[in-house]
């Protein structure tokens, strides 16, 4: 374990403390406080930076095993650390939580100056855009004016994307991964039921819940329901099949019973008690919106017309049996960049854990975007 590269923690930076920060809405709104962890040392011309971007319920701490205290597992430690393909021994590598999050940036758990309470469903309709715009107060609170590369998956996809779109001449690179750009009527489908089992929670309260049990079951279901899609047809058969709990024989099957009888049905409901204990009801509403939400193409823009002044050379990566961001899904951010000339390589990898392969240890995927940053400007 290399216990030298420089790691602080945990960190904070508010901003916007007189209201001023615009909204995509129009909406002026403030202050935002934005949770950050950063990994490795940011050399003297502060061009070496990573801007790491989580999934929908991720948090900012990235990558673990900096000191002796950092026994908490890092959400991509695959993926970024010492001699990894994220080399913090090379990059500075930053990972913050997105706004709307409830990981320590701003959002509806945090607490409403006017009024001391928290904000519940008084917090502002969020963007994507939002998120990107926030993240850059960070990143020039920071002193950096050039970003190695920005990189994400699912959520964090988006993300990126948005910032190759919003700010092209601050990146050198940018990684796409299971992502696209909008998220498709199916999915949206699977969230907008996710979140009526929140809103239906006796316990939701109209949003403001904080100082009772809170919708519990419904965020629950949510989460339960969002799973499978993460999940592939095959990862399901390959790890549960239609194999019993331990405590269920053959002769249970022949009577009236709701509980869980599969393993794969018990699997789910751990997944969605373990979640409620460690997420909010409210950022769970938001979050997923901004994804419903976000579409490139809306307010009769074209793809092409969109993607125009994209200049960082871009890696797009789908897996074959992801049918939450589909192969095409990337495919259709391909195309429309090779047909504008832009710099963009694509991978589509094998894979049989569906939309979460991205997240697991993939020695593919891990070689692909070593190869990438390393191949870059600068990255030599």
């Amino acid at each position: 374990m290399n216990i030298n590269i420089p790691y602080n923690g945990i960190k904070y930076f508010t901003f916007a403390e007189s209201a001023d920060f615009l909204l995509q809405n129009g909406d002026l709104f403030g202050p935002i406080t934005i949770a950050y962890e950063t990994f490795g040392k940011l050399n003297d011309n502060k061009d070496n930076s990573i801007l790491v971007i989580h999934a929908l319920t991720g948090d900012t701490h990235a990558t673990s095993g900096y000191d002796m205290d950092d026994s908490t597992p890092g959400w991509w430690d695959t993926m970024v650390g010492p001699a990894k393909p994220i080399d913090t021994n090379k990059y500075h590598v930053i990972c913050c939580n997105v706004f709307g999050g409830c990981m320590g940036t701003t959002g509806p758990s945090s607490i409403n100056p006017a009024t001391g309470n928290p904000y519940g469903k008084d917090f502002p309709l969020i963007t994507v855009k939002d998120m990107v715009n926030v993240q850059k107060k960070l990143i020039d609170h920071l002193g950096i004016n050039r970003l190695k590369s920005v990189i994400g998956g699912s959520l964090g996809g988006m993300v990126a994307l948005e910032w190759a779109v919003a700010y092209p001449d601050i990146l050198e690179t940018t990684v796409i991964i299971a992502s696209g750009y909008k998220t498709s009527p199916q999915i949206v489908a699977f969230y907008e039921v996710g979140r009526n089992a929140i809103l239906a929670d006796p316990e939701f309260a109209d949003g403001n819940y904080y100082d009772g049990k809170g919708p519990q079951k419904g965020l629950a279901i949510a989460r339960m329901i969002a799973h499978i899609t993460y999940l592939s047809k095959t990862s399901i058969e390959d790890k549960f099949g239609k194999n019993l709990q331990e405590d269920v024989t053959e002769d249970d099957l022949l009577k009236f019973r709701f509980g869980p009888m599969f393993a794969v049905e018990s699997y789910l409901r751990h997944q969605g008690r373990k979640f409620v204990d460690r997420f909010d009801a409210n950022s769970y509403l938001y979050i997923t919106k901004a994804m419903d939400m976000y579409d490139l193409t809306s307010g009769g823009a074209t793809l092409l017309d969109v993607l125009t002044n994209i200049k960082s050379r871009t890696l797009i990566i789908s897996f074959d049996s992801d049918w939450h961001f589909t192969p095409q899904d990337s495919w259709h951010l391909v195309k429309a960049m090779m047909n504008l000339g832009k710099d963009v390589t694509y991978v589509n990898l094998e894979s049989p854990f569906g939309h979460d392969a991205f997240l697991l240890e993939n020695g593919e995927l891990e070689r692909v975007i070593y190869s990438f940053i390393n191949n870059s400007k600068g990255g030599k």
